[in-house]
């Protein structure tokens, strides 16, 4: 049976797997499912239409789940997803979407969530990411595997950031970012590829040099977006590495960090 504490309220219709653990004074909606080895701390909320998975940690006072800070918003039965291996730290808040886009936040395995961090409704977070204290993401944003924010940063609703990004403490990202880029500042501004964080993840110096010079014919070559983009279809049917780079800049958004 899960170890659900004396003080917890946990309504009879969640769904929680026979190991879970509910600390002191937490509350979890009654439709909830938890997945096993998943242990929420004391003073957690789980509200809404919330799935979660398996092994994952949420610390006190975090809000997961709950409606969206929308003015749109309808009292629609949205949802919000969590998969596997997230750290989920103090003070999170993790909001359900919207029937106006997706109609669920998604965030995928492996993240790390520190304190104050704010994942907006109908939003996407990849795997294996990092949001330091107090970053932040605005409704309907996307961030791919890997990224890593800064402390304080802010990212503009309907913006995408690539995978294997970083973004420096502090940056607010008014546009897109596309993979591998480093940037930093008020807004956002290039500053360079995520070579540490590529070694990091086992990416070898061949490698690592192919996307430095994918960076160098997008921002330091003169090139128009338009030319720079062929130029790195041409350059990726040799360098499988670039294909994520190349299907980001292909899609439409609000342009990307210039």
């Amino acid at each position: 049976m899960p170890a659900i504490h004396p003080s917890a309220l946990v309504d009879p219709g969640a769904e929680l797997a026979e190991d879970v653990e509910i600390g002191p004074y937490s509350i979890v909606g009654g439709s909830v499912r938890i997945g096993p080895g998943t242990r929420i701390g004391p003073h957690v909320v789980i509200a809404g239409r919330t799935s979660i998975g398996a092994r994952n940690r949420i610390f006190q006072f975090a809000s997961v789940g709950d409606i969206p800070q929308d003015r749109k918003y309808g009292g629609q039965p949205t949802t919000t997803t969590i998969g596997d291996d997230n750290v989920i730290r103090e003070y999170v808040s993790i909001h359900a979407g919207t029937a106006q886009d997706r109609g669920t936040t998604t965030i995928g395995n492996g993240n790390w969530m520190l304190a104050y961090t704010h994942v907006a409704h109908d939003c996407v977070v990849g795997n294996e990411t990092t949001f330091s204290n107090n970053a932040q993401i605005a409704g309907h944003v996307s961030i791919g595997d890997f990224a890593v924010l800064g402390a304080f940063c802010g990212v503009h609703q309907f913006c995408r950031v690539g995978s294997h990004t970083m973004l420096a403490a502090g940056t607010i990202v008014l546009q897109d970012i596309p993979p591998f880029v480093t940037v930093a500042g008020y807004p956002a501004k290039p500053a360079g590829t995520n070579n540490e964080g590529l070694r990091r993840r086992g990416y070898s110096p061949a490698e690592i040099a192919v996307v430095r010079r994918a960076y160098r014919t997008l921002y330091r070559a003169g090139l128009s977006l338009d030319s720079a983009r062929a130029e790195l279809a041409r350059a990726a049917a040799d360098a499988p590495l670039l294909a994520p780079l190349v299907d980001f800049l292909a899609e439409t958004g609000r342009g990307i960090v210039r």
